[in-house]
């Protein structure tokens, strides 16, 4: 009954695995996907070990907020608690995107911050959470990225990688890839020599509170 009622996001996440990986945010399983089920206290989310471009329907764990595997594939991704925790501390996330962008945990693990350049990184990244690394599939992660979530709808996991989040997938999506892209620009910034580059800071205030 649940599968029924998940299938158009299921069929949207697998889409978004897709590109996932032709963007370079993650190789083939680094990573997971998760949208919450409208109108239940239920989340899907990619299995075990899936290559985030070969999703199919069969792939995808349906859990409940307190942790239970209610259909699907009987293993759901080890981030499983990662996703949980972070919809039980964000009511008003609907969907949560886990990548290993490549630009954006080089730049943390090297001490730099990732600099919003664009009027797209300032309206869509508009903060960073950044959590301290702890083995992946623990408690501890989870714990730590749900609690950078509750001000922050991008988070970065040192050393591991980076979760978004939006009120849909292609939100959520469109922060992981904006994400990524601000670190790439900070990135070739501060090749050319520049620290100090950034959005205007009185437009980043008009941005936000107009």
């Amino acid at each position: 009954m649940l599968m029924c009622h998940a299938r158009d996001y299921i069929s949207e996440l697998v889409d978004v695995g897709c590109s996932v990986v032709k963007s370079g945010l993650a190789v083939a399983s680094g990573g997971n996907l998760s949208a919450r089920i409208p109108g239940t206290e239920t989340f899907v989310v990619t299995g075990a070990g899936a290559w985030l471009d070969k999703l199919s329907d069969e792939t995808f764990t349906i859990m409940s907020l307190a942790g239970e595997v209610l259909e699907g594939n009987p293993k759901p991704s080890s981030e499983w608690k990662l996703h949980q925790k972070t919809f039980m501390a964000r009511p008003d996330v609907n969907s949560i995107v886990h990548v290993h962008p490549q630009h954006a945990v080089l730049l943390d693990a090297l001490g730099h911050d990732i600099r919003m350049i664009t009027l797209d990184h300032a309206s869509y990244i508009r903060s960073i959470g950044i959590s301290a690394f702890h083995p992946n599939g623990s408690d501890k992660l989870a714990d730590a990225a749900a609690a950078q979530a509750q001000t922050h709808n991008c988070v970065i996991m040192r050393h591991h990688g980076c979760s978004t989040m939006g009120e849909s997938i292609e939100m959520a999506y469109r922060r992981a890839l904006n994400l990524e892209e601000a670190a790439i620009a900070t990135f070739r910034a501060l090749a050319l020599g520049d620290t100090t580059t950034m959005f205007p800071e009185n437009e980043f205030h008009h941005l936000h509170h107009s």
